[in-house]
């Protein structure tokens, strides 16, 4: 069965996700201008909003094994902290295994949603609280919003073909 949801966010994140696996370590890691984040760590981002904000609905503590991607939802991102994870880290690989663990996990949740979990408050990437209908309508459109840095990081002079 779909929802609403999912069917926004199997396009969005199908696009970003094409757009994003075939790259090599070199294009994950370019760089606009120094401050910008990268394809890699906008991809680990999107990955870790996913986590971060389904580990809030189910009142869960997040996995520690997906501590550090959970904290690329704001770290370095919505913040001037650091990035969680250094430029050599971002390998075609872990960014492909955290994409892939928090598509698994959105789709525990994302095809038939509950009431309830629709309902449940959590606290946004951005600050506020919002719904958990709220957070189902941000993985619909948050890796959109990134698909289209990417194609344009992508298309910029220097970047390694």
């Amino acid at each position: 069965m779909s929802s609403d949801f999912s069917v926004s966010w199997e396009l969005s994140r199908g696009r970003f996700d094409q757009e994003v696996l075939s790259l090599s370590q070199e294009q994950l890691n370019f760089r606009l201008y120094p401050g910008s984040l990268s394809i890699g760590e906008m991809a680990v981002h999107v990955a870790g909003v996913e986590v971060w904000f389904l580990c809030q609905l189910a009142g869960k503590p997040v996995p520690e094994d997906l501590a550090r991607v959970a904290k690329c939802a704001t770290e370095g991102v919505v913040n001037d902290n650091p990035f969680p994870f250094e430029a050599s880290e971002l390998t075609p690989l872990l960014v492909a295994e955290a994409l892939a663990r928090a598509a698994r996990m959105v789709k525990e949740v994302i095809y038939e949603p509950s009431a309830e979990l629709l309902q449940v408050e959590i606290k946004s990437a951005l600050g506020p609280i919002i719904t958990g209908k709220g957070a189902l309508a941000r993985f619909a459109f948050h890796p959109g919003y990134h698909h289209g840095q990417a194609y344009q990081i992508k298309c910029a002079p220097g970047f390694p073909h």
